[in-house]
């Protein structure tokens, strides 16, 4: 990585994927607010510059490519966290089985790529993991099967990275955000119907902002969760308990 630019005041060094916009560049800004040093990957990393804290590096990267993943991931010495936010979406069109492939490549491989590619550093330094889920980890998306199944596979993937790699000294876990603000779900908060379905069936009467996201990561990702592994924590407004 680069060495003439060294570690924030936070001491620690993070990378998150999927971190050019939405949930992913709200977590990156969190962390960067406290003091770490942040990379954020993804296909948008031009783009991302103007959105993004000052200080917080954009690098393109596309995780399904795995030749790409042990270059970047690979070269970092240590790794304190990784946050796994790269995320698809097919509404409707994910019952073409090349859009379904498409969709779990990027969020279930994608993510175990990622994992797979950073062991190494974070066993290093005692690193951690965050993944994120969904709720729809937990309940069928007839619109979104693709999706709805790679998030399920994350959460069990979670659990299992999360046994194989204590040893290492590694913590494994992930968020299961509900219905957030973000540019994946704008077609349905901008439904005036469908906000209103979204927001009646959540028991908080809202929708989510990625800042609250981030926060469950940064705890997740911090001292007080040192004694966490495989654990999914849903930030979803109260959803999956109604």
């Amino acid at each position: 990585m680069d060495e003439d630019q060294p570690p924030g005041p936070g001491g620690r060094t993070v990378v998150v994927t999927g971190g050019t916009s939405g949930i992913g560049a709200a977590i990156a800004a969190r962390f960067a607010a406290a003091g770490d040093d942040v990379t954020v990957a993804g296909l948008d990393a031009d783009g991302a510059a103007g959105r993004l804290p000052g200080g917080v590096r954009a690098v393109q990267l596309d995780v399904t490519d795995d030749a790409a993943l042990q270059d970047f991931l690979g070269g970092f010495d240590t790794l304190d966290v990784l946050v796994n936010a790269a995320g698809v979406i097919a509404r409707q069109r994910e019952y073409d089985l090349d859009v379904f492939t498409r969709v779990v490549g990027v969020n279930l491989t994608g993510t175990m790529r990622c994992c797979v590619a950073a062991r190494e550093a974070l066993a290093r330094s005692g690193g951690c993991i965050v993944n994120v889920a969904s709720m729809l980890s937990y309940f069928g998306g007839p619109k979104v099967p693709a999706y709805s199944s790679s998030k399920g596979g994350v959460v069990q993937l979670t659990k299992s990275l999360a046994v194989a790699w204590a040893e290492h000294g590694i913590r494994v876990n992930a968020v299961a955000p509900g219905w957030i603000r973000t540019g994946l779900t704008s077609e349905l908060h901008e439904s005036t119907e469908a906000s209103r379905r979204i927001v009646e069936r959540t028991p908080m009467g809202r929708w989510g902002a990625p800042e609250e996201v981030a926060g469950a990561v940064a705890f997740l990702a911090g001292p007080d969760a040192g004694f966490i592994t495989g654990a999914v924590l849903a930030v979803d407004g109260g959803y999956l308990a109604a």
